[in-house]
């Protein structure tokens, strides 16, 4: 691991964290009694620090595809082991993906027990964008959700209410950081921690794909180095699209998500392409209930 890569934080505020260590980098809320709210921060900090080392040591097995059938790679690191957990059951329906796809969600996952303690009302860890949450009965998170992040702003915003059962949000696209191998320009899923939106997202991401001059593509090998995707053609660019192009791409990723709700892997889904949404259900709404020029009104899919 580089040698420059050491744990730093920073205090953004009186309830608020920045935790920052190489390629993780949190920003993490906690309510509640004060001193319920600081010790959970200390012992979030305390557990930080050996989570990237542990993650370097097992990258070669985590960056494998993993098998539709038979034993998946064995890995002892708690975040590992959540990454595994999380994109197996997409492995087994026969779907490329690796347990990269979850390694956002499942550190923030790991680290938000810290604040399952008496005294804390509600927290977050915001793990660039992929966010698990801590809720007491009776409380609830409101997040927004941007659609676009060259061109960001609220599109559309979602209540978890802690008798959901829910915990964790996730958003996956070929904007984002992460490489794709579909053309959404986002994907937010809500499910029951961050992992498994966090996979699911993914998973859903790369269905929101049609055959399109528009797209350019290009081997993941060649975007960037040391790619868990190896040379699968990801995504580089999105010209525009024509209207049926759209449509399809959406309903693709649709079925994917409509599929993984039946299945109970998730909770709610949110999809983006080119400023047409769609959701699997009930779980977002418009920020702004009226239109506006040049952005479409939030579409709900039967």
């Amino acid at each position: 691991m580089n040698a420059a890569w050491q744990p730093v934080r920073a205090r953004l505020s009186e309830r608020r964290w920045h935790f920052q260590q190489g390629p993780i980098d949190l920003v993490i809320g906690a309510e509640g009694e004060r001193a319920a709210c600081e010790a959970a921060h200390e012992a979030c900090w305390a557990h930080f620090a050996s989570v990237l080392i542990t993650l370097v040591s097992e990258l070669p097995a985590l960056r494998r595809a993993l098998p539709s059938a038979g034993r998946p790679p064995e890995v002892s690191g708690p975040v590992a082991q959540r990454m595994v957990a999380a994109c197996l059951p997409h492995a087994q329906q026969g779907l490329f993906i690796t347990a990269m796809a979850a390694v956002a969600g499942s550190v923030a996952d790991h680290l938000i027990r810290c604040y399952r303690r008496p005294g804390v009302q509600r927290a977050y860890i915001n793990n660039g964008g992929d966010i698990a949450l801590h809720l007491e009965p009776g409380e609830s998170w409101r997040a927004g959700v941007v659609g676009n992040v060259n061109a960001p702003a609220l599109d559309a915003g979602l209540v978890v209410p802690a008798e959901s059962g829910l915990r964790g949000i996730a958003t996956s696209g070929w904007r984002g950081r992460s490489l794709s191998l579909g053309i959404a320009d986002s994907v937010t899923v809500v499910a029951r921690d961050a992992a498994t939106a966090d996979a699911a997202a993914t998973i859903i991401a790369n269905h929101v794909d049609v055959a399109d001059a528009a797209i350019e593509r290009r081997p993941a090998s060649e975007v960037r180095d040391q790619s868990d995707l190896g040379d699968l053609p990801v995504t580089v660019a999105v010209g525009a699209l024509a209207p049926a192009s759209i449509d399809n791409a959406l309903a693709n990723g649709l079925a994917c998500a409509r599929e993984l709700v039946s299945r109970g892997l998730i909770g709610h889904a949110l999809l983006n392409l080119a400023g047409r949404w769609a959701q699997t259900g009930d779980g977002f709404a418009p920020i702004d209930q009226r239109p506006s020029p040049g952005r479409s009104t939030l579409m709900r899919a039967a």
